[in-house]
């Protein structure tokens, strides 16, 4: 019934120097289309399974002022149809071939994917290639999906008093930057977008010039460039350049207080620094540190808070470099009852304080970078798990940092682990959020 569904069994001839490899690495090797548009191949002959990706470069930072959000309901709108491949079919498509479809959408990026046995990879080249340019945009469809991101935000923020004290906590830690703004959007500036916007947007961003592919797994590379010429080869890249504004966040210059009252069962806190990302070179030891903090239960945090004097329920420490502009070192966790939020403030505090004069050991150290060396190896265990790692880095600079990530946490010492908290972990670039419970009225 589709044509997608078979192998062609026409053997293309293409222009040689298209697909010249610019740059190879332990099996990853780049490569241009016609188009100008970048492809990652990761090879691995011994997996049954492929997995395709296509990053979009752009995420809720590039939104416009009033339509926070509409990165993710495009996202969202990407699944309901083309002219071609109804609402729904896409995935069905997938799924009848044994495999697996979705995507999500950052602050940075928007990323489409399907895992799928080798052999029926063409199956995504077709359906990617026509949503990136056919996209139909029913205005009913638009109305339907955007209810239900609505829901979506009601449900995940507005109703949970955790996850809307850290969205109100950021965006008064951040007053120009628009990492401020919430990935869902926030409820008013979802309900204003319309199909206009959508368009506009899909438009200006969702182009050959604006994204790259990457394809990890098992695959006949002579082939599958050949496909990718064939489908996203002829897609114009847009005529005008995109125009981006990075907002530089002004320094803090005293700490910030944020107070949610909300029924909840216990208090909550959560205390925000601001930090450079990767590949920043206290971005490696701003890694470790979190580590250390908060990696486990011998971490300092939990045994100190959690274990010791029992002052939380839990407790966490939060960084992760992989930003495109600095963001937030995050320290937070749930009270114990009978304890107030002050008080765990307080401990949490009193823990950075200690890492700003004593000498962390060596045993910790070295626990804290053999952790992350082997959660960073073994989360790439699979075809989808290396090719979301490539495309991270891809999206920070270039999908060759990946190999000199570990060189970069490896080389951490202790005396860059107190450098960069006495650097960064100021009371005057602190934010602090307090979640006070309520009682449900009757």
């Amino acid at each position: 019934m589709y044509a997608i569904l078979r192998l062609p069994l026409v053997i293309f001839f293409i222009v040689p120097f298209l697909f010249i490899p610019i740059h190879t690495s332990a099996g990853t090797s780049e490569h241009f289309l016609s188009n100008g548009m970048k492809v990652i191949l990761i090879k691995d002959p011994k997996s049954l399974v492929s997995s395709f990706q296509i990053w979009y470069k752009v995420g809720s930072k590039d939104e416009p002022a009033g339509k926070t959000g509409i990165s993710h309901l495009l996202e969202h709108m990407m699944f309901k149809g083309t002219e071609k491949y109804g609402s729904k079919e896409f995935s069905n498509l997938v799924q009848r071939n044994g495999g697996i479809d979705n995507a999500f959408t950052t602050k940075d990026y928007t990323m489409y994917f399907q895992n799928l046995p080798f052999d029926k990879i063409h199956i995504s080249i077709e359906l990617e290639a026509d949503r990136m340019q056919n996209l139909l945009l029913d205005p009913k469809e638009v109305i339907s999906e955007r209810s239900v991101v609505m829901e979506e935000r009601r449900l995940r923020y507005d109703d949970d008093p955790q996850n809307l004290l850290f969205e109100e906590t950021v965006a008064v830690a951040l007053k120009a930057q628009s990492y401020r703004h919430p990935i869902i959007g926030w409820m008013s500036d979802i309900a204003s977008i319309d199909r206009e916007d959508l368009l506009k947007h899909y438009k200006t961003y969702y182009s050959p010039d604006n994204s790259f592919i990457i394809l990890s797994g098992n695959f006949d590379k002579g082939y599958i460039l050949n496909e990718l010429e064939r489908h996203f080869g002829n897609i114009k890249p847009n005529k005008n350049k995109i125009k981006r504004i990075q907002t530089i966040e002004p320094p803090q210059n005293g700490e910030r207080r944020v107070l949610l009252k909300k029924e909840a069962e216990l208090p909550y806190v959560l205390i925000t620094y601001h930090v450079p990302s990767f590949p920043h070179k206290d971005s490696y030891a701003l890694e470790v540190l979190s580590t250390i903090l908060s990696s486990g239960k011998s971490s300092r945090l939990y045994k100190s808070l959690v274990y010791d004097t029992r002052t939380a329920l839990n407790v966490f420490a939060s960084y992760s470099g992989f930003y495109k502009q600095p963001f937030l070192f995050i320290l937070g966790g749930t009270a114990s009852l009978g304890k107030t939020a002050t008080e765990l403030e307080k401990s949490l505090l009193n823990e950075i304080e200690k890492l700003k004069t004593e000498q962390i050991s060596p045993f910790e150290l070295q626990k804290a970078v053999n952790q992350i060396e082997s959660s960073f190896i073994f989360a790439q265990d699979s075809a989808h798990a290396r090719g979301l790692y490539t495309g991270i880095f891809e999206m920070l600079g270039g999908w060759q940092m990946r190999d000199k990530y570990l060189d970069g946490i490896r080389s951490v010492t202790a005396e860059d682990i107190k450098a960069v908290t006495n650097k960064y972990f100021s009371e005057d670039s602190r934010t602090v959020g307090h979640l006070i419970p309520i009682k449900k009225e009757r």
